[in-house]
Formats: C-alpha cells, sequence, structure tokens
C-alpha cells in the first residue's frame, strides 16, 4: 500500500515537472522591473474602474452622477498625496526607480498623461451623457449664466444681493498689494479688469466663492410646454460670474474664469525630533492649506493673459494645468445626488440585518461563551460592535477595555461608550492614530476628549502608523478573568460601516485574549512578545506568516500536490510577496485575487502567470475586507487581517491578522469569496496586457454584492 501511494506521488510530480518544465525561472521573471505594475499608474486604472460605473447606462441615472463624485474626490487626494510625494522626490533629487523601474519623474510624466485623459473623460460624462439625461428625467441644470430666462435672471441677481453680496470679499493684486493667499482645494474667480475711462492697463483681481454657502442654488421650478415641472438647478460660481460687475464697480470686466488649485497635502514630521506629537501635528496642519501648488483647474477657454498671472505667482507647470470644458470640482454631484425627489433614481436602500447568533436576549458576553461570531459589514448590523464597546461600558464586572482608533466617525458611539466606561471607572486605553491621513485634526480632538474624560490615550509608534482593528475587553468572572476580543478589517467607523464591505470576529479564545493583551502592551510600552499564540501582527512577524503561507503551497505544488490560494484585499504591490506569488504560480498553484484598487502584479501571462487570477470588484458599496485563505479544502489556513499586502502594511504599520477555526465560520469566509469570484455583473478581470475587462459568461447574472444582501436579509 505505501509503494502505490509512493508510486501516485512520483506520478503527480513528474506529472508537475513536465507542466512547469517549459517555464522561465519565477526569480529570472521576479528580477525584470518590466514584469511589475507602477502602483500609481494602476491606482489610476482603480479610478477609470470607478469612471465606468458612471459612464453605465444600466444604472439609475442618480447613482451615476454619485460614481462620478467619487472620481473627483479621489483624484484630489491622489494629487495631494501621491503625486505630493512624487514632487518631494524630484526636489530632493531622489532617482532610485520604484518595483516597475521608474524614476518619481517618469512617474509624473506618465502619470500627468493619465490624468489630463482621465479629466477629458469625466467632462465627457458629464455634459454629453449625465446634464442631458438629467434635463429628460425632471432636472435642468443651467451650465452658463448666458443660459438664463429673463424671469430665471431676474431671481438670480436678487438672490445675489440678498445671500451672497455680503459674504464675498474681492480682492486686488497690484503693486501695493500681493497675490491673494489661495487656500487649498477652494474654488475661485479669477478676473481681468480695466479702469473705465483710464489708460487701458490691466488689472487682476480674484474672488473666492464661500464655502459657507450651499454650492448649489435651486430656481423656481420651470412649466414645459407640455405641462410637466422641470426643476432648475445653477451653480454658486455662475451666479457670482454674472454678477462680478457689481464687486468692481469702476472698472470693465475683460474676463472672468474659474479656477482651483491642489496643494501638497502630504505631512512631513520628523517624529524623532519632535518634543510633542500632537502639537506637532497641529502646525504641519495648519501649512497643509499653504503647500506648494501642484495642479490648476481652470476653465477651458481661459483668457490667455489670464492664465499666464496664475501661472507665473502659483509657480506651476504646465503638466499640472488642466483645462476644463464644465464646472470644476465635480464633487458636488454628492450634493446633488442628495437631492430630495428623485429617489426613483436611485437604487433601493439597503438596511443592514442583524447578527443571527445575538438574536436572543442573553448579553453578548454570554453569547461569545458559546462560540465565535462573525460580523459581515455593511450587510449585517455594525450595532454589535458599538455594543460590545457600550456593554463592557456598563458591565460592572468588567475591569478594563483597550482599543485602536484609527478613523471614526463625527458623532462616534464608540468614542461616547468609551468615555462612559472611564466615568464608570474602567481601566480604559485607546490608541488614537494622529497620522491618519486627512483624519489628523478629528483625532486630535478625540484625543483630547477621552484624555478629559479620564482614558489613557496612546498617539502611537515612532516611526509607524497603527492601522490594527482590535478591542480588547477583560472582564472578571467566577472562574476568574476572562477576555474578549473584536478583530476587524475595517475602522471603528459606524458612518462607513454602512458603504465599505468589512468582516470582524467577536471571540473569547483565550491564547488569542493572551495575543490582544500582547498588542496593547507593544503599543503603550517597550514590550514586545517572544513569539505569538495565533496572531499575526506587522511590523515584524506578519509578512513572515504570509510569505511562509504562500511557500508551502509553491512546495505542495512542486511535489505534485494541489497548491491554491485565495486573498481578497484592497491593494497588492509588496514586491516581495508579488516574487512569491509568481514563484508559487510558475510551480503551478492556483491562485485567486480578489483586489479592489492597486495591483502591481502582472496577471494572465502566458508560462509565467497564466495560474494567477486577478478580478477588481466595483460597486454600490466599497470593497474593504482583507481575507486570506491558503492551501486545498482539508489542509486550508484561514485569516482575516486589517492589512493588505502593500508595503506600507507588511513594513510601516502596525497590523493584525487573525487566523480563524471555526468550521462555520471558515465555511462563511469561504462563501462570501466564492460569490465574489462569480460575481460576472461588477467584476473586471485582470488580463496579460495590463488592461481590466467586463467579466462575461454564460453564466447566470451574479451581482456579489447584492447576493450577500439577499442572504442576509433572508437568513
Amino acid at each position: 500500500m505505501a509503494e502505490k501511494e509512493k508510486n501516485v506521488k512520483s506520478v503527480k510530480a513528474d506529472k508537475t515537472a513536465e507542466k512547469t518544465a517549459h517555464r522561465p525561472d519565477a526569480a529570472d521573471f521576479g528580477a525584470n522591473s518590466s514584469n511589475y505594475v507602477n502602483r500609481e499608474l494602476s491606482w489610476l486604472e482603480f479610478n477609470y474602474r470607478v469612471l465606468s460605473e458612471a459612464r453605465d447606462k444600466t444604472l439609475p441615472l442618480f447613482e451615476r452622477l454619485k460614481f462620478l463624485s467619487i472620481t473627483a474626490s479621489n483624484l484630489d487626494e491622489f494629487y495631494m498625496v501621491r503625486v505630493a510625494s512624487l514632487k518631494d522626490m524630484v526636489h530632493a533629487k531622489y532617482t532610485k526607480p520604484d518595483i516597475a523601474g521608474l524614476t518619481a519623474q517618469e512617474q509624473l510624466d506618465a502619470i500627468s498623461v493619465k490624468t489630463h485623459q482621465l479629466v477629458e473623460l469625466q467632462y465627457s460624462t458629464y455634459t454629453r451623457s449625465l446634464v442631458p439625461a438629467l434635463r429628460q428625467n425632471g432636472l435642468r441644470i443651467i451650465m452658463g449664466h448666458e443660459e438664463l430666462t429673463p424671469e430665471e435672471a431676474s431671481y438670480v441677481d436678487s438672490y445675489f444681493q440678498t445671500n451672497v453680496y455680503p459674504v464675498l470679499t474681492p480682492m486686488a493684486f497690484d503693486s501695493s498689494r500681493p497675490f491673494p493667499l489661495i487656500r487649498n482645494k477652494t474654488l475661485n474667480i479669477a478676473a481681468l479688469l480695466k479702469k473705465k475711462n483710464g489708460d487701458g492697463e490691466m488689472e487682476f483681481a480674484m474672488v473666492q466663492v464661500p464655502s459657507v454657502l450651499q454650492r448649489i442654488v435651486e430656481l423656481p421650478e420651470q412649466i414645459n410646454e407640455d405641462g410637466t415641472k422641470q426643476r432648475v438647478v445653477m451653480l454658486l460660481e455662475e451666479i457670482i460670474e454674472r454678477n462680478m460687475p457689481s464687486l468692481f464697480l469702476n472698472y470693465d470686466i475683460i474676463a472672468s474664469h474659474p479656477f482651483r488649485i491642489m496643494r501638497n497635502a502630504d505631512l512631513s514630521i520628523d517624529e524623532e525630533e519632535a518634543v510633542d506629537l500632537l502639537e506637532e501635528i497641529q502646525k504641519q496642519l495648519k501649512k497643509r492649506q499653504w503647500g506648494e501648488a501642484i495642479r490648476l483647474e481652470i476653465e477651458s477657454d481661459v483668457d490667455k493673459r489670464l492664465l499666464k498671472i496664475i501661472k507665473k505667482e502659483l509657480l506651476i507647470s504646465s503638466q499640472d494645468i488642466f483645462s476644463i470644458a464644465g464646472p470644476l470640482d465635480l464633487t458636488f454631484l454628492m450634493k446633488m445626488y442628495g437631492l430630495d425627489g428623485f429617489e426613483h433614481f436611485k437604487t433601493r436602500k439597503y438596511r443592514p440585518q442583524p447578527v443571527p447568533a445575538l438574536m436572543n436576549e442573553d448579553d453578548i458576553f454570554t453569547n461569545l461563551r458559546r462560540g465565535d461570531i462573525l460580523l459581515h459589514h455593511p450587510y449585517q448590523s455594525f450595532d454589535p460592535v458599538v455594543d460590545f464597546v457600550r456593554s463592557a461600558a456598563r458591565d460592572p464586572e468588567v475591569l478594563a477595555i483597550k482599543q485602536t482608533l484609527y478613523r471614526v466617525s463625527g458623532n462616534s458611539p464608540i468614542i461616547a461608550a468609551l468615555a462612559e466606561a472611564a466615568d464608570n471607572g474602567k481601566q480604559v486605553s485607546v490608541l488614537v492614530e494622529l497620522k491618519a491621513r486627512f483624519d489628523e485634526e478629528n483625532n486630535i480632538n478625540w484625543a483630547k476628549m477621552l484624555e478629559k474624560a479620564g482614558c489613557h490615550v496612546i498617539y502611537g509608534l515612532v516611526g509607524l502608523k497603527t492601522h490594527s482593528k482590535i478591542t480588547l475587553v477583560v472582564r472578571m468572572e467566577e472562574d476568574g478573568i476572562r477576555r474578549y476580543v473584536h478583530l476587524g478589517t475595517g475602522n471603528y467607523n459606524d458612518s462607513t460601516a454602512k458603504l465599505y464591505t468589512d468582516c470582524g470576529i467577536l471571540t473569547c479564545d483565550p491564547q488569542i485574549g493572551e495575543d490582544a493583551t500582547a498588542v496593547f502592551n507593544m503599543l503603550s510600552g517597550y514590550s514586545e512578545p517572544k513569539a505569538w499564540n495565533k496572531l499575526a501582527v506587522a511590523p515584524l512577524w506578519l509578512r513572515t506568516r504570509f510569505l511562509r503561507m504562500i511557500r508551502r503551497e509553491t512546495a505542495h505544488a512542486r511535489e505534485g500536490r494541489q497548491g491554491r490560494i485565495m486573498a481578497k484585499m484592497n491593494s497588492l504591490c509588496d514586491k516581495e510577496i508579488i516574487t512569491a506569488l509568481y514563484e508559487a504560480s510558475c510551480a503551478g498553484v492556483e491562485i485567486e485575487l480578489v483586489i479592489r484598487g492597486i495591483c502591481c502584479l502582472v496577471a494572465g501571462v502566458k508560462d509565467k502567470t497564466e495560474n494567477i487570477r486577478v478580478t477588481s470588484i466595483v460597486g454600490r458599496f466599497l470593497e474593504h475586507s482583507r481575507i486570506y485563505m491558503f492551501g486545498t479544502k482539508e489542509r486550508r489556513k484561514y485569516y482575516i487581517a486589517s492589512a493588505d499586502f502593500m508595503t506600507r502594511n507588511t513594513v510601516k504599520r502596525v497590523e493584525v491578522a487573525a487566523p480563524v477555526y471555526d468550521p462555520i465560520i471558515q465555511e462563511k469566509l469561504e462563501h462570501i469569496f466564492d460569490t465574489m469570484s462569480r460575481d460576472n455583473q461588477k467584476a473586471r478581470e485582470l488580463r496579460g496586457d495590463g488592461l481590466y475587462y467586463k467579466v462575461q459568461n454564460e453564466d447566470e447574472p451574479l451581482n456579489s454584492q447584492e447576493q450577500l444582501y439577499e442572504e442576509a436579509y433572508n437568513r
């Protein structure tokens, strides 16, 4: 019998060797920079996928507006952080290429070409598709004040005098008055003026479009010839531009054009030298508004003399100037999406469902003692997470609560519960990550509030961001101390939990409890455990764990056994992990990856990476959960994690990956992944040419997000 098994294994190994013999050495493949994709260009491809949703005429009309708005806000952040960082590299004469072999300047050049194309497509979508469609369906957007009827013009002028004029501050630029300081992301109107009865000399002036006023102004309804009613809206900058002469009474307006600038918002903090991190970040936040100008948006028909002045004063290069054929800053479309009366042009609202394991009269701790509980947001409610902290705050047997906070909502029930816990005499320790980008100010405020409430607040580790999502509750029970833990893939944010897909596990596993204690001891002091029971923690141990899992599958495949890797994440750009996946693919491991955004891996290349399938799903929810599975059914290892396969996660952040042992939860994770992998409505597959194509097959139509919601609703 043993001899028979040996012969079978030998045959399998021979077949694997035959299958992989013609392939190039994986190490040689990985050493070639052309076999990796630049992360910034990959991200832009993701934003194109979001834009394709705005262009999809099968979607409800107002959902298309929302997706177009998202592409604009995405691009803003991309420029303020990623492009800004590359410009800093160029200024510092940093020439080391990235994993795709591109220097910082080469990346900027490629980004400029790609983003100009993207912006052009954004505005053709808006002006040629969405605006006419809105008009046909009862909403007229006035594109220019020249389109106003006499009655509308009268209404607009009256609105300006009553509501807008008192707020405006016109600013001139001449020898006695310096060029106005223009804040990041503000919308402004620049003008060329000539003094009436003067010598003809041109002067520059501008006025900021006030952000304190609603940008979308609704005019009286229009009655069409057929008797139907039509809503009419106009943008605030158009109203101001129409009334510019009243701001400069002694001047003729030669030209006036809206413009907007983007500044470098990438904070530069020397944590080693900072005496007080909180104070240092507060100082840097003030500087963010006045960083280097890195992008200029201006009307496409701008007067060249006006553009020359702006360009000179802002020291902005030609490749960073975007000529816009439409309204600047399309993020206003999210406000348009919120207009009342158009619900039939939106997708039905989803209501997160209760978690079956908690649908009883018992408290959350009693339920957890019965077994681990999986939470799957937004299909299931975020309430159990809030209830976990709130119950701990009020339970007389609870001794301590410890939690990491990265991004929380504006009116966070989690924060309120932690403050209540401290007030009730619990030992409360909270790590508030002050370096969470664009949430720094919010987090500073929360940190101060928690300190006032009596919580012990930790500001993170020097040189590292704490991105882990972990809560520890220590409770005194009849048989002694018991620890309860929540581990998640997403933030403790009750607002985004309705929009992002995330997984979380509630457990009272003693070994995970011990590990959770070790995590918080590491964050609050200098205690690093020699070993972990079950958790994998970055930056020291997580990448090693996952590389070991990948290489285990590679070894299995080389021995003629089946190797399999399934992973869902937001981004993949860690070169060491990508190279390990290449080696696994060349060995014959079947690899299926669901990656929403950045993917620096080249998939589907014959004889190299044809065993790797990459799909991206862009739908009504933002795919945010991280699920990792290694091995075939009988030996599969399961993890959920706060970390993507990005260098910033594996090397530069504190992250936590939690193994999943409960067979029922394992089955649920498999089902989630299987549903995503079969999506043929919102999924796009990455091919060998580096482009994403809509998944098309003869299977029954399957929208994974819709399917998972229906399952939660009908459970």
